[in-house]
């Protein structure tokens, strides 16, 4: 059986903070109204309790993960609502004490008796939550997704019934793992992003593909924009003061410029000594996830907590290394990056509630590092390189978030993962890739021994790290 994961699942466009328990419990909301309709059930619901489990339960608040599942459940989509309709539709139905279910009905609403949060673990995965929707007629509907990371979300018997039926992928270059993307790359003589393209295309036209590359890379570009520009304290109890704006400020001086393209020509005009460029993707990486922090809109990459760090490398390819690069340069970065989180999601995790932080900054490093190295014209072997040096970097990073919060250690891990991906780029454009001693493969399965081995405490808990040597009372 072949899996086909195309770039749009592994970069969405979404809500901050977390993808894994904001945007999957929003996406799982969804679904589970249209289950309700599906069934004819939406007309009799009465009511709806949501049940959530271990690491959602544990740090959802922190995540919004609550309000994820109210704005799911009132018919809300994460990647086109008006960022500041979020807190009046949230205040309505708090004070209201109703919600209007898919956008159709209003029922009775209490998000303090209605959402509950077990801390017990559901066996399947560490993310899960159970919808019950109570009818008319005495009798209930219920249904439990789970939140498995990057936005996906799935059900156990789905999951199960894959191992049953035989599902054959509509991709013609099926990609499980490194070494079947190389052998791709070798037999038919084109770079791994013209792979990508390919199989793409098999789902959708090139007009398609191009314009919502170009989306993605858009929202990217605006998020880095609001950031620069945004001062203040972010939200959650933590004061945590934003330092992209004061960055920005002292890097840019003067410059005049009316939208974030001219932003991004005013900035190749910039000094390029190595301070700066330190401190510019520092602050393009601090932009995005003070932006998700702040519930704003965001692209996973592959995750939330991650979505700083193929942003800040993609601008440091376009502000730095290449004043001619364009949209061509810019798909081109996103399919590699999309590609190698693919194959992570499939051979380890992407979630940090099954891995740690290696599975969202570790695999955001490897994803950017191999794509810079494909954009500065590196081999496909080099651009594999690149990411397995990355990676090997992040192995065994723990997840430990301070208060639940996707604020520390999460927005500086950011520009941590965005540099080592500049790093081990570098280093695989300097290395010959027939003397590599280890394979992308390798690392994936290492990395995903790791996590099994990984106390939970470390696994987006915050039982364990920062999160108990750090109270919130420090803060």
């Amino acid at each position: 059986m072949e899996e086909c994961i195309s770039v749009f699942d592994m970069l969405k466009i979404g809500v901050g903070p977390s993808s894994s328990h904001t945007l999957g419990p929003w996406r799982a909301a969804e679904r589970f109204l249209s289950e309700l309709r599906s069934e004819g059930f939406l007309q009799q619901t009465e009511r709806v309790k949501i049940d959530l489990y271990g690491s959602l339960s544990l740090t959802g608040k922190g995540h919004a993960t609550d309000l994820a599942v109210m704005l799911g459940l009132s018919g809300q989509d994460p990647e086109y609502i008006p960022i500041n309709d979020i807190s009046g539709i949230i205040k309505s139905i708090e004070d209201k004490q109703q919600i209007n279910l898919g956008n159709e009905m209003i029922i009775p609403f209490s998000f303090l008796q209605d959402i509950v949060f077990n801390k017990n673990f559901l066996p399947f995965h560490a993310n899960g939550l159970t919808f019950t929707a109570y009818l008319s007629n005495d009798s209930q509907y219920e249904s439990t997704f789970y939140s498995i990371g990057g936005g996906f979300v799935v059900k156990e018997e789905r999951i199960n019934a894959k191992k049953k039926i035989e599902i054959k992928c509509a991709f013609p270059f099926p990609i499980q793992n490194a070494e079947e993307l190389l052998n791709y790359t070798i037999s038919e003589n084109k770079k791994i992003s013209e792979i990508v393209y390919d199989n793409e295309k098999s789902m959708r036209s090139e007009e398609v593909i191009d314009h919502e590359l170009m989306r993605i890379w858009n929202t990217m570009l605006e998020c880095m924009y609001i950031g620069c520009h945004s001062e203040g304290i972010l939200p959650g109890g933590l004061n945590v003061r934003r330092r992209a704006f004061d960055m920005h400020q002292n890097l840019i001086g003067l410059a005049n410029y009316s939208n974030p393209q001219e932003w991004l020509e005013q900035i190749r005009k910039t000094e390029v000594k190595f301070r700066q460029i330190l401190k510019w993707v520092s602050c393009f990486a601090l932009a995005v996830n003070e932006v998700n922090a702040a519930l704003g809109r965001v692209v996973t990459a592959p995750t939330n907590g991650s979505a700083g760090v193929i942003p800040a490398v993609l601008m440091y390819y376009l502000v730095i290394e290449n004043h001619n690069a364009g949209p061509n340069e810019i798909k081109q970065f996103l399919m590699v990056a999309g590609e190698i989180g693919s194959i992570f999601k499939k051979g380890s995790t992407i979630s940090a509630a099954m891995g740690g932080c290696q599975a969202e900054i570790g695999v955001s490093s490897s994803m950017a590092a191999a794509a810079l190295v494909e954009v500065m014209g590196g081999t496909p072997e080099q651009v594999l390189m690149a990411a397995e040096i990355a990676m090997e970097h992040h192995l065994g990073l723990t997840c430990d978030p301070i208060g639940g919060l996707v604020q520390i250690p999460c927005i500086e891990r950011n520009t941590m993962g965005a540099i080592k991906a500049i790093n081990a780029a570098e280093l695989a454009m300097e290395t010959d890739a027939r003397n590599a001693k280890v394979p992308l493969d390798k690392v994936i399965n290492t990395m995903w021994q790791t996590a099994k081995d990984m106390n939970s405490k470390y696994k987006e808990t915050s039982e364990g790290g920062l999160a108990v040597a750090v109270n919130m009372a420090d803060c």
